[in-house]
């Protein structure tokens, strides 16, 4: 295993063109920027979906779509018709977040238990107050596993935005491969990985701050 690209201090150095630090940060606004829009589209969705039962077969059904869909060959078809830039790689990558944002929401409001749900409504709360103040704070463990799963997807899929020019770790991978230079290939793919990991052991203490201890079950 060649690990000299990544442990060269030169590579590392964030004053210098198409350093780790230069690409890592580009790849986190990425992600960033395509959870954002993702779980502002899938989120409000997902909360009507589950907290009135209309539309149910399209949560049902959005993870079998979002999973068959292949990311790379839609970004293909978003820059064939819209041309290179950050915006195909943006559709793409919220293409592959709003599924399991919207089926973990959907999943976690129908699987709460409705007797607390029938007990808040009886106590006189608005609907709107049971949905926010009830139904989502209970929800929150599985909806936050959603939210998890898409980051990692879109963390590893993210490396496709070099595929059009852009930056992030891909271009490790990208430039790597097209002068067989197999070290470099090598670090984006370990870099991504620890990234990856890194992410998802911060969301899930973000997951342990915002859910509720008696939800949560720490009580």
């Amino acid at each position: 295993m060649n690990l000299s690209y990544l442990l060269d201090p030169a590579h590392w150095d964030p004053s210098v063109s198409g350093s780790f630090p230069q690409l890592l940060l580009s790849h986190l606004w990425y992600v960033f920027l395509a959870l954002l829009i993702g779980t502002v589209i899938a989120l409000p969705i997902g909360l009507y979906i589950g907290h009135t039962g209309k539309g149910s077969f399209i949560a049902i059904n959005a993870g079998n779509a979002g999973r068959s869909l292949p990311t790379l060959g839609l970004l293909m078809l978003m820059v064939t018709l819209l041309g290179l830039g950050l915006l195909p790689v943006l559709i793409a990558l919220t293409v592959l977040v709003v599924p399991p944002i919207l089926t973990s929401t959907y999943a976690g409001m129908r699987t709460l238990d409705r007797r607390v749900v029938d007990a808040a409504k009886g106590m006189g709360m608005r609907p709107w107050q049971v949905l926010t103040r009830v139904e989502l704070p209970m929800a929150l463990p599985v909806l936050m596993g959603g939210f998890r799963s898409a980051a990692l997807q879109v963390v590893a899929t993210a490396t496709v935005a070099a595929a059009v020019g852009l930056g992030g770790l891909g271009r490790l991978l990208i430039d790597g491969l097209a002068v067989n230079d197999y070290s470099r290939v090598l670090a984006g793919a370990i870099v991504v990985a620890v990234l990856a990991v890194v992410l998802d052991l911060f969301l899930a203490l973000v997951q342990r701050w915002v859910v509720s201890p008696g939800v949560s079950g720490r009580f």
